[in-house]
């Protein structure tokens, strides 16, 4: 099975749109709104998975966390420091993180309405 794409409630579009457009560009994850109410990051061809934000007032988060993998321990580095720029909540790492996987170097954060994420890389780069 293929990840084909994640639509993420917010509490707040613009808020939200904010936060993630400081960071995913630099996971390869270009902004894409087509005035359909809500706003989609995905490859610049718009090819593959993609990932939408959806303004629901109402929404409360829950305790799932949306990992997103980067190619190289310096791109976590760089997309974890713009995420907490943008006002991440409770940033934990970048730092390895063995009990995963000997190789396994990661940020953890919440999202400014407390979505749980992470930012990821597996192996030496």
């Amino acid at each position: 099975m293929i990840l084909d794409h994640i639509d993420l409630r917010v509490g707040d579009l613009e808020r939200a749109r904010a936060f993630y457009g400081a960071w995913l560009p630099l996971l390869g994850l270009s902004e894409h709104d087509e005035d359909h109410g809500w706003v989609e990051f995905s490859s610049p061809h718009r090819l593959g998975p993609f990932f939408s934000l959806i303004e629901d007032s109402s929404h409360r988060p829950g305790h799932t966390r949306i990992a997103f993998g980067a190619e190289s321990r310096v791109a976590v580095d760089t997309a974890a420091a713009a995420a907490a720029g943008a006002g991440a909540i409770g940033m934990e790492g970048p730092a390895p993180c063995p009990e995963y996987t000997p190789d396994y170097y990661a940020a953890f954060f919440a999202d400014p309405d407390g979505n749980l994420l992470e930012i990821c890389h597996r192996g030496d780069a």
